[in-house]
């Protein structure tokens, strides 16, 4: 076999313009035209660009060449023979066509199989050289009657490059009408005649100080390695191909929010002074001291409000952490000023638990708070524009074009992660350069703060108000409902409430899950002295409030409900939380909704009842709800189950996304492109002198177009 072929490191034509890569469309490359372009659209690929950067999800080494008669079953197997025979069969009973081929060496013979493919036969001729890769089947004792089924194959001719056998194959994620192998083929006639055009944007001293090679071998040699290459390392994804790739994902992903950082301290806010007067009448009110941690936090908070440059800053903790208060005085800071401030929720439900509560605490302090979401018309609107309303509570509806306000001085974004970067500057325009808090619930792991929030400063509470006591969480199955229901009834004898939790408002026909208004009916049966309310998203808001008020005042015994008391309620005499359906629940969820108990003096319960069968995942997160209560650790654990990619839903966050870089594997390849954009911005916060690293930024940026400025 002469292996002396074209070699792909070495590409056949150059001279074309660097913009074809990203301006040719896919249906104009050889072979693939408008209805394949349309199959290769739902893999993501639209342009060569596209192409080049679609990187294999394995590797497979077909390196080592097998004589037939030492081929294992059972094995993904190699070997190099000649056709004996090729002949098409038609099934009696189906009419399925059968492509069947027989090959031999000197070793023995292999049949091979392949269904519904007849037009196969015309590519074989009797004698001709073929490698064939797959499962061996057959009986692993005699090695008579060896077959594989659907193998890839590769016809020996001359000079090719073999590319589906006979070296580390690259496999690919496929769709229904183009499979794996007419894709590899397609990434390498595209490597073969467009890699020349390949520019390396990355300043020459970055490369050099992180030990990287060019882009060009890289996107080569990660979609088809050299001989020696490990394919261990490929398919771990820490291949010196892959570490050059991942290092450019994240360098433009760090250095744009490097640019958002330098660009937001040039700019000019709005320089608050502390006046204390409404803050200190609302401390001193209080029930309670703050925790050391919600002073800690404030501090920052308050000297970056004194500052000219307007606050980025995130705050994060765990559950009950008391972030609700944090946000209240920040407001305060700017209402005490003259200004307006604003809370933005991600949905309606905890845009009124929000107003429910810090109307509650703002009322006394004779301060008018607001309500502004998509179902609530006019006034309003009108008392925002007019600054009447001080506090503003709302929805995404407080970033519709027709609402305006007279004077915005802070705007806070609950639960960020739901929204994202774009979202933010648009709020941001909404005043003068208003200063920006954002609140999140769900505690963020590190790698993912410096991720994803590499433009914010970033405060921690944490610590628990005094007095929050752990939650004891345990997983029951269906078989167990009769000691599920004799530890309700005992907290409820105490004299404590309980929350029932289902995934569902009513029965679904597609899929079988308990739902919350069959679940309430059932509750009213088994525990008939008791009153049981029911709460779920579909119900009216006036009579949503009115259930959760009668909760809350102990008027109702039992609130069975959906997710809609994930956050924001607090009932310090509920000791108790069933949540049925707990392997469809996400691990932050429960994690949230375990976090409505816990709040009084009373020890507390969460039982988790889970339906088997059940995937490896959600028996991941059952266990760590189970092992502990610390939701830093939960948040760790929930990144690990879920990856990067899905923990925040980055795609909808307005930041590139990453194609091939993980997070948690590359944490040391992430600090390293980190401290490189955010120095590079140091230096040259224009970025002259590189004008191909600010075209690719500001493609791969596309989302944010005030990033950059041409």
């Amino acid at each position: 076999m002469n292996n002396k072929s074209k070699d792909i490191t070495r590409p056949q034509t150059s001279g074309f313009s660097p913009h074809i890569l990203k301006d040719t469309p896919v249906q104009y490359v050889k072979g693939v035209g408008p209805a394949r372009a349309g199959l290769l659209k739902r893999l993501g690929i639209e342009t060569l660009e596209d192409i080049l950067f679609y990187f294999p999800r394995r590797y497979e080494d077909r390196k080592n060449l097998k004589k037939i008669c030492d081929l294992k079953c059972g094995n993904q197997e190699t070997t190099l023979c000649e056709v004996v025979s090729a002949e098409v069969i038609t099934t009696p009973r189906k009419r399925m066509k059968i492509f069947e081929l027989t090959v031999a060496d000197k070793t023995g013979s292999l049949k091979s199989k392949w269904f519904n493919q007849p037009y196969l036969k015309k590519y074989f001729i009797k004698n001709a050289k073929v490698i064939l890769s797959g499962v061996v089947k057959g009986n692993p004792y005699t090695g008579i009657g060896l077959e594989m089924e659907n193998p890839d194959f590769e016809l020996v001719e001359g000079e090719d490059k073999l590319i589906h056998t006979s070296r580390i194959v690259p496999v690919y994620k496929a769709t229904e009408g183009i499979s794996p192998k007419q894709i590899r083929t397609l990434i390498f006639n595209t490597i073969n005649t467009y890699a020349s055009v390949i520019e390396d944007y990355l300043p020459e001293d970055i490369l050099r100080r992180n030990d990287l090679k060019s882009l060009q071998w890289a996107i080569k040699e990660a979609h088809f390695p050299e001989e020696f290459t490990d394919v261990n390392a490929l398919n771990r994804g820490t291949a010196p191909a892959h570490r050059r790739l991942v290092f450019d994902e994240f360098f433009l992903l760090e250095l744009g929010l490097a640019l958002l950082k330098k660009k937001e301290i040039i700019e000019r806010g709005i320089s608050f002074t502390l006046k204390n007067d409404l803050v200190n009448k609302f401390l001193q009110g209080l029930p309670f001291e703050l925790t050391n941690a919600q002073k800690r936090v404030l501090e920052g908070i308050k000297s970056d409000m004194q500052k000219p440059s307007p606050m980025n800053r995130l705050v994060h903790g765990d559950v009950g952490c008391g972030k609700t208060v944090v946000a209240l005085v920040s407001m305060l800071v700017a209402v005490e000023n003259g200004y307006q401030a604003c809370l933005m929720a991600p949905t309606e439900l905890l845009a009124e638990q929000h107003f429910i509560n810090i109307h509650g605490m703002a009322e006394s302090l004779g301060l008018n708070v607001a309500l502004l979401t998509s179902g609530i018309k006019d006034k309003p609107v009108d008392d925002i524009s007019g600054g009447n309303a001080q506090i503003i509570i709302g929805t995404h509806a407080l970033i519709q074009e027709h609402v305006q306000f007279k004077n915005l001085g802070l705007a806070i974004i609950d639960e960020q992660h739901r929204f994202g970067v774009v979202q933010r500057a648009t709020l941001r325009r909404k005043g003068f350069n208003p200063d920006i808090l954002i609140m999140t619930a769900t505690p963020i792991p590190r790698t993912l703060a410096m991720t994803l929030y590499g433009d914010l400063d970033i405060a921690v509470i944490d610590e628990l108000p005094a007095g929050r006591r752990p939650v004891v969480t345990k997983v029951f199955f269906p078989s167990q409902k009769d000691k599920i229901y004799s530890l309700i009834k005992g907290e409820l004898s105490k004299g404590r409430q309980v929350y029932v939790v289902y995934p569902l408002i009513e029965e679904s026909e597609k899929l079988d899950l308990k739902s919350a208004i069959d679940g309430a009916e059932a509750f009213k049966r088994i525990f008939p002295e008791r009153k049981i309310g029911l709460v779920h998203g579909k119900m009216h808001r006036d009579e949503r409030e009115a259930v959760m008020a009668m909760f809350k005042s102990g008027d109702i015994d039992m609130l069975v409900a959906t997710t809609v008391i994930e956050v924001g309620i607090d009932v310090p005499n509920a000791s108790l939380m069933l949540i049925v359906h707990s392997e469809r629940f996400g691990l932050a969820q429960l994690h949230q909704l375990r976090g409505r108990i816990g709040r009084g003096v009373y020890d507390s319960y969460c039982l988790l009842m889970a339906y088997p069968p059940f995937s490896e995942d959600a028996r991941r997160r059952l266990k760590a709800m189970a092992s502990t209560g610390d939701g830093f650790r939960i948040a760790e654990e929930d990144l690990a189950i879920r990856g990067p990619g899905d923990f925040f839903g980055t795609r909808q966050s307005g930041i590139p996304g990453l194609k091939i870089a993980d997070i948690i594997r590359d944490i040391g390849v992430l600090e390293s492109a980190r401290r490189e954009a955010f120095d590079l911005i140091d230096n040259k916060p224009d970025l002259s002198g590189h004008p191909l690293l600010t075209e690719t930024l500001q493609k791969k940026w596309m989302g944010r177009p005030e990033l950059i400025k041409s």
